[in-house]
């Protein structure tokens, strides 16, 4: 059992620190990281600049930044996940044949993380790539991952980490997306339309283990300038569910 006298409080919040970098705060202040942690300003200070000493962090005496050192520590990660290394040739297998992009990520807390990814097209207007993280709440894969929990720690996630717009589409009604996710776990599938940015819809599928557990989601997205969401279901579900199956049998 871990006790507090275990825990070392330093390091717990200097991830805290590296957590609150994101696509759309890769740049701030020690006033911006401190809000953003929970932390005082002199304790996001410290950490700040313990990165930076350490090759962690940019620092040009307002602004701190990530570097690419960071990249190590989910690098790490991933290479002990057998996970990606059994998705992504058929991922790449995946892609060639239907000529889009796919994906597939994990749930951790309020958002996905890209575990593994094909890109035959660029259909966002940022960079998808392993590590990679989206609100779950407006993500194809995020609702998937969201339908194989119950509704009330589902409406607890939502309640902890308010959903935000991100496009005129985005629901953000906590009963509308729970409405959403009921009828994903009916369908089997979830399709979002410009929900998570505009000109870009998504279908996704669960990834299950042996067991017929939910262990990850499986995506593919297009630019809805050139397929509406409503033809993604005939275009590539059928391709989709035979990963589907092909990864059940292959996870334990």
């Amino acid at each position: 059992m871990i006790t507090e006298r275990d825990i070392m409080g330093g390091l717990a919040k200097g991830l805290a620190v590296i957590e609150t970098f994101t696509a759309e705060r890769p740049r701030q202040s020690i006033a911006e990281v401190a809000a953003a942690s929970g932390l005082d300003r002199a304790t996001a200070r410290r950490c700040l600049l313990t990165l930076a000493h350490h090759g962690y962090a940019d620092y040009d005496g307002k602004f701190f930044t990530l570097t690419p050192r960071v990249l190590r520590l989910g690098t790490a990660c991933l290479a002990t996940m057998p996970l990606p290394q059994i998705v992504q040739p058929l991922l790449d297998d995946l892609s060639d044949r239907i000529g889009q992009s796919s994906s597939v990520s994990i749930l951790d807390g309020a958002e996905i993380v890209y575990v593994a990814r094909a890109a035959q097209r660029r259909v966002m207007s940022i960079n998808l790539m392993p590590g990679s993280r989206l609100p779950a709440h407006c993500t194809s894969m995020g609702r998937v991952l969201l339908a194989a929990l119950p509704d009330a720690a589902v409406r607890d996630l939502l309640a902890a980490h308010p959903p935000t717009a991100r496009t005129p589409r985005t629901r953000t009604d906590p009963d509308q997306i729970l409405a959403e996710i009921a009828r994903v776990r009916e369908q089997g599938f979830a399709v979002i339309d410009q929900e998570v940015e505009t000109g870009l819809c998504s279908i996704a599928l669960p990834i299950v283990n042996a067991r017929g557990q939910v262990v990850a989601a499986l995506n593919v997205g297009v630019s809805a300038f050139t397929m509406p969401a409503a033809d993604l279901q005939a275009a590539f579900l059928a391709q989709m569910r035979d990963v589907q199956a092909r990864l059940a049998g292959m996870l334990r």
